[in-house]
This record gives structure tokens, C-alpha cells and sequence, in this order.
């Protein structure tokens, strides 16, 4: 995920060693799919960790007596926080048919709450494109560099029709990703994982979210 500077540069400052991944973030997803059981849209959910949340809130100047809680207008200027993408920056989620990719729009109808010290956003993107056959498609939330780590947590749900089912399927952890795994944990938090050789990890470790639907 790609985050403002100055929230960057905190969380460099910040972050203990053997800290990696740096971002944890609780996922859901809402599937919504038409009466031809086409996929039109996700809406994704982000409830990020305490700490990160702490971060945003401290650089903004918000809850300056720590008592997580937050006015109605703080919680407005949150609003879009992160969803300040650089161009080609595909979200962090993948959406699959049959191993090939489609494409999303980028974030839409943005939502923020903040809940129990957490800042929790929602955004909807859109199917570019002709819309798919929601049978068999395959969603996948994840940042290839693991500096943020997805796990799909939150409510998983699908709107439009009953014929569809979600199930989320957790990674193979072979031994070989577990041994990549403690050497990432072991890294100093201002050390890219390129420079000494340990190769991305973040798609082998991903949740995926599999639709399946009921023939017709």
C-alpha cells in the first residue's frame, strides 16, 4: 500500500525491529453481483492495527488526549486518507479469472469510521470492462513487498444474489515460506528485503477469496 510521507517516515522511526511486515490490516470484502450472476463490484474494507492507526491520527494532530475516540469532524478529515494512489498502483488486490487479471476501477464511494483505537475504511471498485461470471473468480488482498500484511478477517459477504457463495482459502505455508518468513522478521525496519537477496513474498502469503456459484 502506498501511504503519504510524513506517516512513512513515522512508521520507519517507529517501528520495532523485526517488525516485518510493518501495516497489519483486517479485510473484508462485498461481493455484488447482478441477476445474470455477473461480479460488477467489490467494496473493500481496510481496518487497520492500532499502532498504524495511532500514527495517522498523531501526524494529523486527532485525539490529542488518547482516549481513541474521535469527533464526527476528525473522523471526516480521515476520509480518503488512504486512498491517495499513485498511478499503476493496483490497490492491493487482485482480482482473478482463470489466472488472468481484471482490471478494477480505482476507489469509489470512500467510507471511514474509527472504532476501539482502529481507523476503518470502505471503498467500491468497479469491474472495467465487461463484467465476469462471478463462478470461479478468485480475489486476492495483498501487497507483493509484505510491508503490509492483508488478512481477510472482516465480514466476506455477497449482494445481489443467493446462488453465490464466498470461502477464503489461506496460504500453503510450505517450509520454504515459513524459513522466508522468519528471515523477514528478522530484518531491521528501514531494510528492503531486495537489497539482501530475500525475494517478495507478499502474493504466496495471501488470503484468496473464492466464489463459487450454483449452475443455472
Amino acid at each position: 500500500m502506498k501511504y503519504p510521507l510524513v506517516t512513512a517516515a513515522l512508521l520507519a522511526c517507529a517501528t520495532p525491529l523485526g517488525a516485518h511486515p510493518h501495516i497489519f490490516v483486517d479485510t473484508g470484502f462485498e461481493m455484488i453481483v447482478d441477476a445474470e450472476g455477473r461480479l460488477t463490484h467489490l467494496r473493500i474494507t481496510w481496518a487497520y492495527d492500532e499502532f498504524y492507526s495511532l500514527l495517522v491520527t498523531e501526524d494529523r494532530g486527532l485525539d490529542p488526549d488518547y482516549d481513541s475516540v474521535l469527533t464526527e469532524a476528525e473522523v471526516a478529515s480521515l476520509n480518503g486518507f488512504d486512498m491517495q494512489w499513485v498511478e499503476g498502483f493496483n490497490g492491493d488486490t487482485v482480482l482473478l479469472n482463470g489466472g488472468e487479471e481484471i482490471a478494477l476501477s480505482g476507489p469509489q464511494d470512500v467510507e471511514t469510521r474509527f472504532a476501539e483505537g482502529r481507523i476503518i475504511t470502505s471503498h467500491l471498485r468497479a469491474i472495467e470492462g465487461s463484467a465476469p461470471a462471478a463462478d470461479g473468480l478468485i480475489i486476492k488482498p495483498y501487497d507483493p513487498t509484505y510491508y503490509t500484511a492483508y488478512e481477510v478477517t472482516q465480514k466476506v459477504n455477497i449482494q445481489g444474489t443467493k446462488a453465490c457463495r464466498a470461502r477464503v482459502k489461506m496460504p500453503d505455508m510450505n517450509a520454504d515460506l515459513r524459513a522466508l518468513q522468519q528471515d523477514l522478521s528478522a530484518l531491521d525496519a528501514n531494510t528492503d528485503p531486495n537489497d539482501v537477496g530475500l525475494p517478495e513474498i507478499g502474493e504466496a502469503l495471501a488470503n484468496e477469496v473464492v466464489i463459487t456459484c450454483d449452475a443455472s
